[in-house]
């Protein structure tokens, strides 16, 4: 066991799916599951994850040598005000958010100088929500980035190492800076398109907009999935990675733009080149492991490039590669 007691304060998908993968590796005596929605802990009560589940955020932490704030990124500097008191001396103290900055400078002037804060981000996830949707599986292959401040605990950062590690995700260290800048390209800029995308769709005339849904494509279908995800969360991490994001986006204007050009002048080699540019980049992900997720059988589920498989029974059908 790596940690006595742990308290995961935030009970969404990657709240619970923390939750599940520390039972199922057998990494904590402990397990505290705090929410401060009392429908969310009632939900959590009845999938038997935590020995104690709790509204009260505060009493929560008390006695627990790590902490984990897994809630949107707007909400932790209220979490960190509430908690930070109660934190026990020498405890561990990490998050999950997807923006590194702004979650730093809404939890550091909260804390006690007697914890040790160690920012993280497990780059894991999907769109469903919510204490039923995690999975202990959810972090396997996936990396895990952590950015710790100069003055972090050398052996604070090895312990989250090896609890991440021991969940089978792949750790990597970086500042939050370059953290907010690689995350705003990779997860935030797709995140954004998709959601423009898929509004698009739906301020069609209602005919063409049935149609889209009736014979949507991979491509749009997958822009669909993206648009599926916590709207909540997604509204805070663009509001505190605005900076990042915002120029990310400019650079993306500028590429689209030499594209709607090429388009109108019928440059077929420009395109050719970004589309396999394109190809090779989607090639080398899947070479990384990081195209799909193994999900648990409870929840199948296909992979983002492929359509489901018919049925056997099906005359004239077979599976898309």
């Amino acid at each position: 066991m790596i940690f006595e007691q742990v308290t995961i304060i935030g009970l969404g998908l990657i709240g619970s799916s923390i939750a599940r993968a520390l039972r199922a590796h057998n990494m904590v005596r402990t397990i505290i599951a705090a929410d401060i929605s009392q429908n969310v802990c009632k939900v959590f009560q009845s999938l038997d994850l935590a020995d104690r589940v709790t509204d009260d955020l505060e009493n929560s932490v008390r006695d627990s040598d790590l902490v984990i704030i897994a809630v949107p990124v707007g909400a932790f500097e209220a979490v960190a005000r509430l908690i930070g008191p109660a934190l026990e001396p020498g405890a561990i103290l990490t998050d999950t958010g997807s923006v590194k900055c702004s979650v730093i400078s809404q939890i550091l002037p909260h804390l006690p100088d007697h914890v040790r804060f160690i920012p993280a981000h497990p780059i894991a996830g999907t769109e469903h929500s919510g204490p039923e949707a995690g999975f202990a599986e959810l972090f396997i292959g996936r990396w895990c980035i952590l950015t710790p401040l100069p003055e972090s605990d050398p052996r604070a950062v090895e312990k989250l190492t090896a609890l991440w590690t021991g969940f089978g995700a792949k750790v990597e260290i970086m500042t939050p800076e370059h953290h907010d800048i690689a995350l705003g390209i990779t997860s935030h800029l797709p995140h954004l398109i998709a959601y423009t995308i898929v509004g698009t769709a739906a301020d069609l005339e209602n005919q063409t907009r049935n149609d889209v849904i009736r014979f949507s494509a991979s491509g749009f279908r997958d822009f669909t999935r993206i648009a599926a995800s916590d709207p909540i969360m997604w509204r805070d991490i663009f509001l505190h990675n605005k900076e990042s994001v915002l120029s990310i986006l400019q650079q993306f204007n500028e590429d689209l733009t030499a594209l709607q050009r090429a388009i109108r002048d019928g440059n077929s080699a420009i395109l050719e080149e970004t589309f396999t540019r394109g190809r090779a980049i989607r090639r080398a992900v899947i070479e990384a492991g990081q195209a799909d997720y193994v999900y648990p059988e409870k929840t199948p589920a296909p992979t983002p490039d492929e359509e489901p498989p018919p049925p056997e029974s099906a005359p004239g059908t077979s599976r898309r590669s």
